[in-house]
C-alpha cells in the first residue's frame, strides 16, 4: 500500500488552514473539559454551604458537561486524525453539540443581563463561567463560521486548476461576502479590471454542466415534453426551497424594529412604571432586526441571482440548439391569413428578430420574474404577522383595516390582467423594431447606397414610436392605479397616520390604515399614543412597502409569463426539419427502400413548409413544389452537373437532398436518400464565411493536415490572393467576409468543402462570381484534381460551357439547356494552353491580420458626455429649466411626506392631557398633506416620464443617423452584432432602465437629505453620526463602484460575442447542418456563454457585498441614535418617535442611495456605449454649398482624372492614378481578374471609400456634392443583391411614387417575364411578399429585382457590379437587350466576369492591380494579340461567339 506523509494528510483535509482550525477546535474542547473538571471539583468543596439536593443537582450538571466535552474531544481527535471522508461526517456533529451547549449558557447567563430583575443562574462558578462561555463561543460559533470549506470538484477526474473563491469560502465569508474582498480591492487599485482577472467560473456554473443537468427537463428532444416553466421549477427545486426559507425569515425579521420602537416609546411615556427589560435591549432590536432581514434578503438575492445567471446560460443555449433544428425558410407570413388570425402571424413573422429578443429582452424579463416567491410566501406570512402585531397595539380595529385590504386586493389582479395585455403588445412592437434593426444592419451597405433617407426618416422611428406608445400606455395604467389607490382614502375622509414612502404614490394599505385608525379613534374612543402611532405606523409602512413590492412582483411575473409563453411557443410551434418532427409517421409502406449508398430521389415531392393548411405556399404566397417524377440517382465518385434557368429549382434540389425542404410523401414508392456516413460538404451560392481567419474558415471543423491544406489553396486559386494580404491566411475576413471580394469568398467556401474529408460534395453555383481565368482554373485544377477523385460531386451552375467537360452525369431542369450541353462539349474539344501558377514561397507576414477591433471599454466612472447625452435628451433646449422644475416637484413632495409623519405624532401627543381632542380637525389637516403629496407625486411622475420619452426618441434618432452616416471602413471593422446590441439591448435600457434608475436616484437623494436634516433638527449631535456613516458609506461605495463598473462593462461586452455567434450560425445554418458541424458550434456557444456567466456572477455578487455593509452601518446609526435620545436627551415621546422613524429611514436609505447611484451608473454603461456609436467617424454631412443645380444631372457623362482610392486613410491604395472619359449614353464594360479593383472602382465613384483625384459627373466634381445628392443620382446594383422585408412593390418603390404599370415595365425589362414565361405557377407579382434579405427567392431572382429597382430610379448613370452573375444565359441576354434599349443619355457602367455580358459594349475597360491597363472598343482591344482582353477571350470556351459580338 502507498505510504501517506503528514503533508499528504493535510492536503487531503483541505490544506493547512482547515487543519489549523480543526486543531483549534480540539484545543478548545480540551480547555472546556479542563474547566468543567475544575468546576466539578469546586462544587464538592461547597457541599457544607448548600443543601444536599441542590448540590446534587449542580454536581450532576457538571458531570454531564464533563461527559459532553469528553465526547466532543474524542470527536475532534477523530476529525483531525481520520480520513477526510470520516471527518466530513464527524465535524457537523461536533458543531451541533457545541452550539447547543452555547445556546443553553446564553439563555441562562447572558440574556438575564438585559433585565432589571433577573440574574445569571451559574454565577456561582465565578470567573470560570465567563471563561467557559468565551471558549464555547470560539469552538461552537467562531470556528464553524470562520473555517474555510474544502473544494470538492463535481468531476473528481477533472478538478478545476483554481477553484472559485465562493467554493472554498467560510460560512461567515459567504454570508458577509468577504470572499469578494480581493477582487473588489484589486479593481479599486487598477484603472480597469479585465475579464481574465476575474475569479474563474465555478464548475457548477459551466454551460456544459448546466446543459447536462437541465436539458432533460426543458428540451423536448432530450427528455419528457412539458411546459418550460415547470421544467425550470424542477431544475431549481432545491434552490427554491432555500429561497422559500429565506422569504419566511425576511417576513418575520422586520417586526423586531417596531417591537423595539414600541417598547422604547412606552418606556418614555411611562417612566414611573416598573420595567422588566432595560431600554438598551430594545435599542439593539433596531440593529438586530434590520441585520437579520438584510442577511436573509441578501442570501435570497445571492441564490436567486445565481439562478438567474444559470437560467441565462440554459435558455440561451436552449434557444441556440433549438434554432439549429429550424427549417430555413423565409419568414414573412401570409397577409390574408394573418388578417384572419393575427396570433398566427407571430409564429412566422419576424422570426430572426424574435430569436434575438428571446435571448435578450425576454430572457431579462424571465429573470426579473424570479421573485414570484414573494407573492406566495413573504406577503402572506408578513400579513399574518402584521395582524397579530396590530391586534396587540390597536385591538380589534386592526381586523377592520385588514379586511378592507383583503376586499380591495382583487384590484391588483385586474391591473395585472391589463398589464399582461399591454406587455404582450409591447413585446410584439419590440420584436418588430428588433427585426427592422437587424435587417437594416444586415443590409446597411445597400441602405447607404439606395435608401438612406428612407430608413433615416421612416421605418426605424415608426417602429420605435409604436413601441413607446405601448410603454406610455403601461405608464398611464400604473399612474391611474396608484393614484386611485391614493385618492380613495382622501375622498372617504378617513383618518390615518403614517407617511408615504419615497415611492410616488400610496397603495391600498394606506386606505386600510385610514380605516383601522378611524375605527380605533372615533368609534372605539381609544386614545392614541406615540408608542401606538409610531410602532403601528412602522408596521403599516412595512406592509405598504411590501404591497407595493407585490404590485411590482405581479407586474414582473405577468411580464415573465408573457416571455415564458413566447419561449414555449418558439420551442413548440416553430417549424422544424422533418428529421426532428414527431409528425413524420409514414402514410405509406415504402416500396423498394433505397440502399444506404444511393444518392437521389424517386417520385419525390418537396415543399418549403409543412403547414397543414397548404404546405406548398412559400411565405411570399407563391405556390412552389419541387416534383421529381420517376427516379433521379446521382452517379457516385464523379462530378454530377445540375443545370437550368434562373428560378427553376436547382438550389431547391440541393436543399431537398440535404433534408432542408419538407418531404411530401405522395405514393408508396416515394423516397429520397443522402448517405451521410462518410460526410457531406456543401458550398452555398451565397458564400458563408465566419468572422475568423481565412485559414480557420477553410479548415472549419476538419482535422489539420498541412499538406492537404496547401494543395487546397493551390487548386482553389487562393495562393495569389493570400499574397495580397499582409497576414496571409491569418487575415480576418470580417463579418460576412467583408475583406474578401465575391470571388474570393466563393473560393474560400469551395476550399472548405474540398478540404473536408466528406465523401459527398454539394456545390451551388460556385463559378458565378469568378472571372474566366479563375473559373477555368477551378474546373481544371480543382474539379479535375486529385482531391476530388473518389468523391461524389453535385455541381449546380449556369456556366455550362466550362463545367460540362468535367461532368459524367447531367441533370437538366430545362430541355433547351440539355441540348446546349452537347453543343458546349463540342466547343471545348480544343483545349486551351494553361500556365500553372507557381507555388508561393512561404514568407513571414508582417501584419497581424486583425480586422475586427476589440470593443472599446470605458475606464473609470461614467463620463459626463454619456450622462449629458441623456440629460439634454430629456430637457431639450431647456435642460436647466426642466431639471429645476423636476427637483422642485421632488423637494415639495418629500416635504409633504415628512410633515405627515411629524403631524401624526403631534396629533397623538394631545391625547392623555385630560381634554377632548378634535379628531376631525387633525383629520382635515392630515388629509390636506396627503392629498397634496399625491398630486405632487403624480405631477413629477408625468413630468419625468415625458422627459424620458423625449430622451429615448432623441438618442435613438442620433444612433440611427450616426450608423447610417458612417464610413464603410468603420462598418468593416465593427461586427454587426455590436451595432445590433446597441440598437436593441442598450436602447431598451434607455427606454426603461436608465430613466427608472435616474428617477429612483433623484427621489432617494431628496428623501435622504430630508430625513437627515429632520433628525439633526431635533438631535443636533446626530449630525456627526450621519456624516460619519455618510463618509464610511461613501468610501465603501467608491471602492464598490470601481469594481462594479469594470465588471459591468466586461459583462456588456461579453454579451455581444454570444449574439454574434448566434447570428453567424443562423446565417450559415444550411452549411452548418450539411457539414454536421452542430456539435462544434454548440461547444463554441457554450464557451462564449461561460465567459458571459463569469462576469455576470461577479457582477451580481458585488451588489451583495455593498448591501450587507450598508445595512450594518445603517443599523448601527439607528440603534446608536436611539440610545442617545433615550439616555442623553429629554425629548417629548412623539418627538423621539419622529426622530427614530427618521433615523431608521435615513439608515435604510443612506447606503441604499449608494446602491441606487451605482445602479444608475451601471445603467449609464448603456449611455457610454451609445455615445461611442454617436461619435464614430462620419461621411461628410450635407451642406448648402453641396446642393447641385436643379437640372443636374442632365446627362450621364463621366470623367475620371488621376483617381486613387483606399479603404482607410492609412491603408494601401486599391486604385492608383485611374483616368478615363465616358460619354453620356455609352455602355462600358469593366473586366479584370479577381481582386483587380473592379468593385473598388464602383465604390469610389459613389465616394464610399477614401479617394484622391477628381471625378466629374455631368461636368460637376463629385467631391463638391452632398453624398445624398450624388448617390441618389447614381444607381448601383451591388454584387450581392439585398432586398427588404415587404412586398415586391415596396422593394421597387419604397417612397410609393411610381404607378404599377411603370413597375411592371421595369420588371419586364429586367428579365422577369422571360424567366416566368414557361412557369405555370409561382409567378412573382408586385404583391408577392419578400422576406428579409430576399431569403424566399433564388439569388438570380434577387438580381432581377435589384436590376428592376435600378431601372425604376431612372438614373443617368447606372453601375452594375456583377449584377447578373447568378442568372442563366438566356435571361441574361434578355436583360442586356433591355439595357441597350434604355434612354440614349443613360450611361451603363457594367462590371462582369461573363464576357458575353459586356462584349457588345461601346467600350471595355480592363483593370489589373488597381490600374487601367486597357480601355477602348472591344474590336480594337481584340486586335492587340498581347492584350489582357484578348487573353481572356481566347481562354473562354465560347470565344467564337465573343468575336462575333465584338465585330458586330
Amino acid at each position: 500500500m502507498p505510504t501517506h506523509t503528514i503533508a499528504d494528510h493535510i492536503e487531503n483535509h483541505g490544506g493547512r488552514t482547515i487543519v489549523a482550525f480543526k486543531a483549534a477546535r480540539l484545543v478548545s474542547c480540551l480547555v472546556l473539559l479542563s474547566l468543567s473538571l475544575v468546576s466539578l471539583v469546586l462544587e464538592e468543596t461547597d457541599e457544607q454551604e448548600e443543601t444536599a439536593d441542590f448540590v446534587s443537582h449542580r454536581t450532576s450538571r457538571q458531570v454531564a458537561l464533563c461527559v459532553t466535552y469528553l465526547y466532543t474531544t474524542v470527536l475532534a481527535i477523530v476529525s483531525l486524525a481520520s480520513s477526510e471522508r470520516v471527518s466530513r461526517t464527524v465535524v457537523p456533529h461536533i458543531n451541533t453539540i457545541l452550539l447547543f451547549v452555547f445556546g443553553v449558557y446564553f439563555y441562562r447567563d447572558i440574556l438575564p443581563l438585559a433585565t432589571y430583575n433577573l440574574h445569571p443562574k451559574d454565577l456561582s462558578e465565578g470567573p470560570i463561567l465567563w471563561a467557559k462561555i468565551s471558549v464555547l463561543f470560539i469552538a461552537g460559533v467562531a470556528i464553524p463560521l470562520l473555517v474555510p470549506r474544502k473544494y470538492t470538484p463535481l468531476d473528481p477526474k477533472n478538478p478545476m486548476p483554481e477553484p472559485n473563491p465562493e467554493q472554498t469560502a467560510s460560512i461567515l465569508s459567504l454570508v458577509l461576502y468577504f470572499f469578494l474582498d480581493k477582487i473588489v480591492f484589486l479593481a479599486y487599485r487598477i484603472p480597469h479590471l479585465k475579464l481574465d482577472q476575474l475569479p474563474p467560473l465555478a464548475d457548477y456554473d459551466y454551460a456544459q454542466y448546466l446543459k447536462t443537468t437541465s436539458f432533460r427537463y426543458l428540451d423536448a428532444f432530450a427528455g419528457k415534453k412539458r411546459h418550460v416553466f415547470f421544467g425550470i421549477i424542477w431544475v431549481y427545486r432545491w434552490r427554491i426551497l432555500v429561497m422559500a426559507l429565506m422569504c419566511t425569515i425576511m417576513a418575520l425579521a422586520p417586526f423586531l424594529s417596531p417591537i423595539g420602537l414600541n417598547r422604547l416609546l412606552s418606556y418614555l411615556e411611562n417612566p414611573d412604571e416598573e420595567q422588566t427589560v432595560k431600554p438598551w435591549f430594545w435599542c439593539l432590536f433596531l440593529l438586530i432586526g434590520p441585520l437579520i432581514h438584510s442577511l436573509s434578503f441578501q442570501w435570497y438575492i445571492f441564490v436567486s441571482t445565481h439562478m438567474m445567471v444559470n437560467t441565462t446560460a440554459i435558455i440561451t443555449q436552449l434557444v441556440f440548439e433549438h434554432a439549429l433544428r429550424i427549417r430555413v425558410k423565409a419568414e414573412t407570413g401570409n397577409k390574408a391569413k394573418d388578417a384572419e388570425d393575427p396570433a398566427k402571424k407571430g409564429k412566422t413573422a419576424n422570426l430572426q428578430g424574435k430569436m434575438t429578443n428571446l435571448v435578450t429582452t425576454d430572457l431579462s424579463t424571465i429573470n426579473e420574474a424570479r421573485n414570484i416567491l414573494f407573492l406566495v410566501i413573504l406577503v402572506p406570512v408578513q400579513i399574518v404577522a402584521a395582524i397579530v402585531f396590530l391586534y396587540q397595539i390597536l385591538s380589534w380595529s386592526a381586523f377592520v383595516g385588514m379586511g378592507v385590504m383583503v376586499a380591495l386586493f382583487p384590484l391588483p389582479g385586474y391591473v395585472a390582467k391589463l398589464q399582461q395585455a399591454f406587455q404582450k403588445k409591447t413585446m410584439e412592437k419590440t420584436d418588430a423594431r428588433v427585426q427592422t434593426v437587424t435587417e437594416t444592419i444586415n443590409v446597411l451597405r445597400m441602405v447607404k447606397y439606395v435608401f438612406r433617407a428612407f430608413y433615416t426618416n421612416c421605418d426605424q422611428f415608426r417602429y420605435q414610436n409604436d413601441e413607446l406608445t405601448w410603454i406610455w400606455r403601461r405608464k398611464l395604467l400604473q399612474l391611474a392605479n396608484n393614484t386611485i389607490n391614493g385618492v380613495i382614502p382622501v375622498l372617504t375622509m378617513l383618518a390615518t397616520f403614517g407617511k408615504l414612502s419615497s415611492f410616488p404614490f400610496c397603495s391600498v394599505l394606506t386606505c386600510c390604515r385610514f380605516i383601522a385608525t378611524y375605527v380605533s379613534t372615533l368609534i372605539a374612543k381609544q386614545d392614541l399614543s406615540a408608542a401606538k402611532v409610531f410602532s403601528s405606523m412602522a408596521v403599516f409602512d412595512m406592509l405598504r412597502n411590501q404591497l407595493w413590492f407585490t404590485f411590482y412582483c405581479i407586474r414582473t411575473s405577468v411580464n415573465g409569463k408573457v416571455s415564458l409563453d413566447r419561449l414555449e411557443e418558439f420551442l413548440q410551434t416553430t417549424e422544424l426539419l422533418d428529421s426532428f418532427t414527431t409528425k413524420n409517421t409514414p402514410e405509406f409502406l415504402v416500396a423498394d427502400e433505397p440502399t444506404s449508398d444511393v444518392i437521389g430521389f424517386r417520385d419525390a415531392t418537396f415543399a418549403w413548409s409543412n403547414d397543414e393548411a397548404d404546405g406548398t405556399l412559400t411565405p411570399s404566397s407563391r405556390r412552389f413544389l419541387l416534383k421529381i417524377e420517376g427516379e433521379l440517382f446521382f452517379k457516385p465518385d464523379c462530378v454530377n452537373l445540375v443545370v437550368g434557368p434562373t428560378g427553376s429549382g436547382k438550389t431547391s434540389l440541393l436543399m431537398a437532398l440535404l433534408g432542408e425542404m419538407h418531404f411530401v410523401r405522395s405514393s408508396p414508392s416515394s423516397w429520397y436518400n443522402l448517405p451521410r456516413g462518410e460526410g457531406v460538404a456543401y458550398a452555398a451560392q451565397e458564400s458563408w464565411v465566419q468572422n475568423d481567419t481565412i485559414r480557420n474558415n477553410i479548415i472549419f471543423t476538419s482535422p489539420v493536415n498541412e499538406e492537404r491544406y496547401k494543395k487546397v489553396l493551390y487548386q482553389c486559386a487562393l495562393e495569389r490572393d493570400l499574397e495580397l494580404f499582409d497576414a496571409g491566411d491569418q487575415t480576418e475576413v470580417g463579418e460576412k467576409g467583408l475583406t474578401l471580394s465575391g470571388g474570393q469568398k466563393a473560393r474560400v467556401t469551395l476550399a472548405r468543402a474540398i478540404y473536408s474529408n466528406a465523401k459527398i460534395i454539394l456545390l451551388d453555383d460556385i463559378l458565378a462570381a469568378l472571372d474566366v481565368h479563375t473559373a477555368k482554373w477551378i474546373v481544371d485544377k480543382c474539379l479535375r484534381g486529385d482531391l476530388i477523385q473518389g468523391r461524389t460531386v453535385v455541381l449546380v451552375t449556369h456556366n455550362v460551357v466550362l463545367a460540362t467537360e468535367t461532368a459524367k452525369f447531367v441533370v437538366s431542369l430545362d430541355e433547351n439547356l440539355a441540348k446546349e450541353v452537347q453543343k458546349d462539349q463540342e466547343i471545348l474539344e480544343n483545349a486551351e494552353k494553361e500556365v500553372d501558377s507557381q507555388p508561393v514561397e512561404e514568407t513571414k507576414k508582417a501584419g497581424a491580420g486583425k480586422l475586427i477591433l476589440a470593443e472599446e471599454i470605458a475606464i473609470g466612472r461614467v463620463s459626463w458626455s454619456a450622462l449629458n447625452l441623456f440629460f439634454t435628451g430629456m430637457g431639450g433646449s431647456y435642460t436647466p429649466l426642466f431639471f429645476s422644475v423636476l427637483m422642485g416637484f421632488f423637494l415639495v413632495s418629500e416635504a409633504f411626506i415628512t410633515l405627515q409623519t411629524w403631524y401624526l405624532g403631534f396629533w397623538a401627543s394631545h391625547y392623555g392631557q385630560g381634554v377632548a381632542v378634535p379628531a376631525l380637525k387633525y383629520l382635515g389637516g392630515f388629509s390636506i398633506l396627503l392629498f397634496g403629496g399625491i398630486l405632487l407625486a403624480a405631477g413629477h411622475f408625468l413630468f419625468f416620464t415625458l422627459g424620458s420619452f423625449r430622451a429615448s426618441r432623441t438618442i435613438h434618432k442620433q444612433l440611427v443617423e450616426s450608423v447610417l452616416g458612417t464610413t464603410l471602413r468603420w462598418l468593416d471593422v465593427t461586427p454587426a452584432s455590436r451595432i445590433i446590441t446597441r440598437s436593441t439591448q442598450d436602447i431598451s435600457a434607455i427606454d426603461g432602465g436608465v430613466p427608472d434608475a435616474l428617477q429612483a436616484l433623484l427621489e432617494i437623494t431628496v428623501a435622504v437629505l430630508t430625513k437627515f436634516f429632520a433628525v439633526v433638527l431635533f438631535a443636533p449631535i446626530s449630525f456627526f453620526g450621519g456624516v460619519l456613516v455618510g463618509l464610511i458609506g461613501g468610501m465603501c461605495g467608491r471602492i464598490y463602484l470601481a469594481s462594479q463598473l469594470s465588471v459591468k462593462r466586461e459583462m456588456s461586452n461579453a454579451k455581444a460575442p454570444v449574439l454574434a455567434h448566434f447570428g453567424a450560425t443562423m446565417a450559415g445554418l444550411v452549411s452548418v447542418r450539411a457539414y454536421g458541424a452542430q456539435d462544434a458550434l454548440i461547444q463554441t456557444s457554450m464557451n462564449r456563454i461561460d465567459q458571459l456567466s463569469r462576469a455576470t456572477r461577479i457582477f451580481s455578487n458585488l451588489n451583495r457585498w455593498i448591501t450587507v455593509r450598508s445595512d450594518v452601518l445603517g443599523g448601527l446609526f439607528a440603534s446608536t441614535t436611539a440610545i442617545y435620545v433615550v439616555y442623553f436627551q429629554h425629548q417629548r415621546p412623539f418627538n423621539v418617535g419622529f426622530i427614530l422613524v427618521m433615523a431608521l429611514g435615513f439608515a435604510e436609505m443612506i447606503l441604499y442611495w449608494v446602491r441606487v447611484y451605482n445602479m444608475f451608473e451601471i445603467q449609464g454603461n448603456s449611455l457610454e456605449r451609445l455615445v461611442q456609436y454617436t461619435t464614430i467617424e462620419q461621411e461628410p454631412k450635407p451642406t448648402k454649398a453641396g446642393v447641385p443645380p436643379a437640372y443636374w444631372p442632365s446627362s450621364g457623362s463621366l470623367s475620371v482624372d488621376n483617381l486613387s482610392a483606399r479603404y482607410s486613410p492609412d491603408g494601401p491604395k486599391v486604385l492608383e492614378d485611374v483616368s478615363f472619359n465616358i460619354k453620356s449614353g455609352e455602355r462600358v464594360g469593366v473586366v479584370g481578374r479577381t481582386g483587380s479593383g473592379k468593385s473598388s472602382l464602383t465604390l469610389s465613384l459613389l465616394r464610399c471609400i477614401f479617394t484622391d483625384g477628381e471625378v466629374y459627373y455631368d461636368n460637376i466634381p463629385t467631391s463638391t456634392l452632398n453624398l445624398d445628392a450624388l448617390r441618389s443620382s447614381i444607381t448601383i446594383i451591388p454584387q450581392v443583391p439585398e432586398l427588404l422585408v415587404g412586398t415586391l412593390r415596396s422593394n421597387l418603390d419604397p417612397f410609393e411614387q411610381v404607378d404599377d404599370a411603370t413597375l411592371n415595365d421595369a420588371l419586364r425589362a429586367a428579365g422577369l417575364s422571360a424567366l416566368q414565361d414557361e412557369m405555370e405557377e409561382g409567378r412573382l407579382t408586385l404583391d408577392s411578399e419578400i422576406s428579409a434579405g430576399g431569403g424566399n427567392l433564388s439569388v438570380g431572382q434577387r438580381q432581377i429585382i435589384a436590376l428592376a429597382r435600378a431601372i425604376v430610379r431612372g438614373s443617368k448613370l447606372m453601375i452594375l457590379d456583377e449584377a447578373t452573375s447568378a442568372i442563366d444565359y438566356k435571361t441574361d441576354a434578355v436583360i442586356q437587350k433591355s439595357l441597350r434599349e434604355l434612354s440614349s443619355d443613360t450611361t451603363l457602367f457594367t462590371v462582369a466576369h461573363r464576357l458575353q455580358t459586356i462584349m457588345d459594349a461601346d467600350k471595355i475597360m480592363v483593370l489589373d492591380a488597381g490600374r487601367v491597363v486597357e480601355f477602348d472598343t472591344p474590336k480594337t482591344l481584340l486586335q492587340n494579340k498581347d492584350g489582357l482582353l484578348h487573353a481572356l477571350v481566347e481562354e473562354s470556351g465560347d470565344k467564337e461567339v465573343l468575336y462575333k459580338m465584338a465585330q458586330a
